[in-house]
């Protein structure tokens, strides 16, 4: 069996935690600011994690992660 592909353009954005957890950016904050007020801003400067339904879809496309 040959070694499975990173999804590179997936590797780029996501990232694991120590508890195996895995952490992506929040949406929303490249264009059109000038509306969102400086809270919701700095909220999505902040980091995520992925959702319980999407792991299984990202652990697909990050095998060795």
């Amino acid at each position: 069996m040959p070694k499975m592909k990173t999804h590179r353009g997936a590797a780029k954005r996501l990232k694991v935690t120590g508890s195996g957890k895995i952490k992506r950016a929040k949406a929303y904050k490249s264009h059109i600011l000038t509306k969102k007020s400086s809270k919701r801003k700095r909220n999505l400067r902040q980091s995520g994690l992925v959702s319980k339904g999407d792991l299984k879809r990202i652990k697909k496309v990050i095998p060795y992660l």
